[in-house]
C-alpha cells in the first residue's frame, strides 16, 4: 500500500507541472493565462507562443499522464494503478503550484489512456480528430475524445477499473469545458479552420 500512495502522490505532483507555462517562460513570451483563453494547454500555448510550443506542450502533458500511470501497471494492481492515472490527470487541473488553478486535461487524460490501453486510444483518438474535422471546434473534439474513452475501453476489453475511472475523467473533463460549452450554444467558440482559403 506504501507504494500505491507513493506512486499516487507522485503522479499528482508531476500532473500538477504547468509545461505550458514553463515553456513560454523559458522561451521569453507571455505568460499564457493572460491571453487567448487564458489557458496553460496546448491550444492556447500554440497561439500564444507558436505552433512550436504547443507541440512541446502537448508531448509534455502527455508524458505527465502516461509516464506513471504505465509505471503504476508495472508493480500495482489494475484498480490502483487506474487510481495514480486520475492523480496524473486532477493534478494537471488542480496543480499545486499554481494554486489549483489548471488546465482542461485533455492532453495528460491521453496519456493515461495510452497507459490503459494503446488500442483504446486509437478509437478515442479517431472519435475527437473525426469531431474536430467534422465540427472544427477544439472543445468538441475534446468532449468526444472524452466521452468515447469508456467507449473504447469497453470494446478492447478492459477491466471496470479501467472504465469507472475514464468515466469520472470525462465528466471532469467536462465540467472544465463549461464555458467552452456555454459559448458553443451562444455561438461565440472560437472554431479551428481546417478549410483552405
Amino acid at each position: 500500500m506504501l507504494l500505491f500512495f507513493t506512486l499516487f502522490i507522485a503522479a499528482y505532483l508531476l500532473g500538477s507541472i504547468p509545461f505550458g507555462l514553463v515553456i513560454c517562460r523559458a522561451s521569453g513570451n507571455p505568460d499564457p493565462r493572460e491571453g487567448g483563453s487564458g489557458n496553460i494547454g496546448a491550444t492556447n500555448v500554440a497561439r500564444q507562443a507558436g505552433k512550436p510550443a504547443g507541440v512541446a506542450t502537448l508531448i509534455l502533458d502527455i508524458c505527465k499522464g502516461f509516464l506513471p500511470t504505465y509505471a503504476a501497471f508495472q508493480y500495482l494492481p489494475e484498480w490502483q494503478a487506474a487510481l495514480v492515472g486520475v492523480a496524473a490527470f486532477t493534478g494537471h487541473i488542480w496543480p499545486l503550484y499554481l494554486r489549483f488553478k489548471g488546465g482542461k486535461g485533455v492532453a495528460t487524460a491521453l496519456g493515461v489512456y495510452l497507459g490503459y490501453s494503446p488500442l483504446a486510444l486509437a478509437g478515442i483518438l479517431a472519435m475527437l480528430i473525426w469531431a474536430l474535422l467534422r465540427y472544427e471546434y477544439m472543445s468538441v473534439g475534446s468532449l468526444a475524445g472524452a466521452f468515447s474513452a469508456p467507449v473504447m475501453l469497453a470494446l478492447a476489453g478492459e477491466s471496470i477499473s479501467l472504465i469507472l475511472a475514464s468515466i469520472v475523467m470525462a465528466f471532469l473533463m467536462a465540467w472544465r469545458h463549461k464555458d467552452n460549452i456555454a459559448r458553443l450554444k451562444a455561438g461565440q467558440e472560437h472554431p479551428i479552420n481546417f478549410r483552405k482559403n
